[in-house]
């Protein structure tokens, strides 16, 4: 078998076998393989496509390529989401402890943020002593004890994924649905979990852009997760504006703390019991949405959810007073209000330019060695649907200096003031 024919073969539109997905992502992996050749084959499933049954194998072959989470120590179900990835999404920070709080075991390996979406990892890392580095020994040992982790990759897993990722990054093949599925589901597959609720987001502040092409995305990460023997759900969620009002690392996780204790902004509260009604579903606590819905809400409002991150964060060498006491945080120097220039009614903010301005900021990353500042970031005081009067302020930029005037742009920008009302929803569709 070759590599040259493999390329040829998919370059011309043809299905590829199993065994030479198998042969391919084994030889990339132990380098016998080179970089050229691999991206000249993701440069023709760019073009060309995978179908369903190639892409669960690609996922498959990578999932294999090194280690895999046994979680079969752990007792019950063991339940996972992932985001593709959008503005101000700090579901995980909210939806974790709600779900952990009900006794399910929550397991989660989380990334880190580049461009203009915030990762859960730097969000947690704004909590001063905060530890994402955990060992697989004390991941187990920590979701056997509190019933919810949240760490950064260990170990050697999905070897495969990363140097492809890295190699798409730099040849401009990230946006291959097949590719991305099969990205994402490698590492899902190998933590272990046995649910996975998958959030997809749908819209400018998101990856996938339009409705068909998100659908796609999401039926497909279903299928290589029920083909490979996991409860599935996948929900897809407007990102057309940022997800709560806070963009911004420290900003972000305040907002999850204020969530918990019941005054987080409705969008950011719908969608986490929307997400987590499923998992409690899947886990066989609940025996319909509704009830499942009623548990997790309960559960904010006597307080377990918050004390369930509270444990959380202390299991990981977190500070839990800044959980307990949100006001410790050190503000950035200046929070500059930006003012709507007009009256009406907000019809649309692009989330993309909202998140550009937090990473302007100095909030996120443009190369993977960047420094984040945790402190900066905008907070939103207006969103779709509400109206505003000429120089009402539309949200506030916390800035320690770095690119404001520039950010403050953006943000204004991103508003757009209209005459009328838009009929907007949070949950597009839910595939299972």
């Amino acid at each position: 078998m070759r590599m040259v024919d493999i390329i040829e073969k998919k370059r011309d539109g043809f299905e590829l076998s199993k065994e030479e997905i198998d042969y391919m992502i084994q030889n990339y992996t132990n380098g016998n393989i080179p970089d050229y050749q691999m991206s000249a084959f993701t440069m023709a499933v760019f073009f060309k496509g995978m179908n369903d049954r190639e892409s669960t194998d690609l996922a498959l072959a990578m999932l294999h390529s090194g280690d895999q989470m046994d979680l079969s120590s752990i007792e019950g179900v063991k339940v996972d989401k992932h985001s593709t990835g959008g503005v101000g999404d700090k579901t995980s920070l909210v939806l974790a402890p709600m779900v952990a709080s009900l006794g399910i075991k929550f397991a989660k390996m989380s990334g880190r943020g580049l461009g203009h979406t915030g990762g859960t990892l730097d969000k947690l890392e704004s909590i001063p002593g905060f530890n994402i580095n955990v060992s697989d020994e004390n991941f187990l040992k920590q979701v056997k004890k509190c019933g919810l982790a949240i760490v950064g990759q260990t170990g050697n897993l999905t070897p495969a994924d990363k140097k492809l990722y890295a190699l798409r990054d730099v040849t401009a093949t990230v946006d291959s649905i097949p590719l991305i599925a099969s990205s994402i589901m490698s590492k899902k597959l190998a933590s272990g979990s046995n649910a996975i609720c998958l959030d997809v987001k749908v819209g400018s502040g998101a990856f996938m852009k339009n409705e068909e092409s998100a659908t796609r995305l999401a039926e497909l990460m279903v299928h290589i997760g029920k083909h490979a023997g996991r409860s599935m759900t996948a929900i897809l969620t407007d990102m057309d504006e940022p997800l709560g009002l806070a963009v911004g690392n420290q900003l972000e996780v305040i907002e999850a703390i204020n969530t918990l204790n019941g005054h987080g902004p409705k969008d950011l509260t719908d969608l986490c019991l929307e997400i987590g009604s499923y998992l409690v579903l899947d886990a066989k606590k609940a025996n319909s949405l509704k009830e499942a819905k009623e548990m997790l809400i309960n559960q904010i409002n006597n307080g377990k959810a918050l004390e369930k991150l509270v444990e959380m964060v202390g299991e990981q060498s977190g500070d839990i007073n800044y959980i307990k006491n949100p006001n410790l945080w050190t503000k950035a120097e200046e929070i500059i209000p930006v003012l709507a220039p007009k009256a009406g009614y907000v019809e649309y903010i692009n989330a993309l330019e909202i998140g550009v301005a937090a990473m302007l900021l100095g909030g996120g990353r443009e190369k993977i060695t960047d420094k984040i500042d945790p402190s900066v970031g905008v907070v939103l005081n207006k969103k779709i649907d509400d109206y505003v009067k000429e120089n009402d302020i539309l949200a506030y930029v916390h800035s320690n200096g770095k690119n404001k005037e520039e950010a403050i742009k953006k943000v204004l920008n991103a508003y757009r003031i209209g005459e009328k009302k838009v009929d907007k929803k949070l949950i597009i569709k839910v595939i299972r």
